[in-house]
């Protein structure tokens, strides 16, 4: 009897330690890491007889998400011609990090360059740290809203400046569907000093997913200086439609 009581013991440990065993295995196993999702697009307008002319312009964005962590990088360029005479010379860049404290509040740093031949800016660097607040958050619609501090360095009409500046901007995004989306972003800095000195940059786009890593972009920018370079316009629209390929 004593025996049989021994053999019973004996078996519930080992089963106990089996489970016990696979458990561990369930908590051990790695989970999904995120990852960098990138797209590089290209476009091309060009147009020929009475008046030639040739609009080229390039954008790459990639971007990691993670539970407390966000960074976004992002560069474009565009070069243009009409009748041999350059319209169109412009390369900008930015990168900015999020930290989450919950589902909704965020700080953030935010670097972004631009250079502007036609618009006389040699470069144009802001730098500007902030708060942000998610309004809308879930894997179908996005809409935040950042405010901070900033400062802006740049050479305008051959003149080095440096003032600061304030940051409020605003970014939303809509997926319809797995093929298809929506964005739209707008940033005002207006110099804290003179606040009649000031910037407004805005896009708007929508994409279409074409295959598994190719996708056509269509969507507007729009840059404003309200005290741009003598003799220089203070806006300067862009309609761009290009190919992006993912990775």
């Amino acid at each position: 009897m004593k025996k049989h009581i021994l053999i019973v013991l004996v078996l519930a440990g080992w089963t106990a330690g089996v489970r016990a065993s696979d458990t561990n295995l369930t908590v051990t196993l790695p989970a999904h890491k995120p990852v960098w999702q990138s797209s590089i697009a290209l476009g091309l307008t060009a147009a020929a007889g009475n008046s030639d002319s040739t609009l080229v312009t390039g954008n790459f964005e990639t971007h990691k998400r993670m539970p407390r962590d966000e960074w976004s990088l992002g560069a474009d360029a565009a070069y243009g011609e009409v009748d041999s005479v350059k319209n169109n010379e412009s390369l900008h860049g930015f990168a900015q990090y999020n930290h989450l404290f919950d589902e909704r509040w965020y700080g953030y740093t935010r670097a972004a360059a631009l250079h502007d031949g036609i618009a006389d800016v040699t470069y144009r660097v802001t730098l500007s740290p902030g708060v942000g607040y998610y309004f809308i958050k879930n894997q179908q619609t996005s809409l935040a809203a950042e405010f901070g501090p900033g400062a802006i360095f740049e050479k305008l009409d051959g003149e080095h400046s440096m003032y600061s500046s304030l940051r409020v901007a605003q970014r939303f995004e809509h997926k319809f569907n797995d093929h298809a989306r929506l964005w739209q972003n707008v940033e005002f800095l207006p110099q804290t000093d003179k606040p009649d000195n000031f910037l407004v940059n805005a896009e708007i786009g929508m994409e279409t997913t074409l295959t598994r890593q190719l996708s056509l972009q269509v969507y507007v920018q729009d840059s404003f200086a309200n005290q741009p370079a003598p003799g220089r316009k203070n806006n300067d629209v862009k309609l761009v439609s290009a190919l992006a390929i993912k990775f």
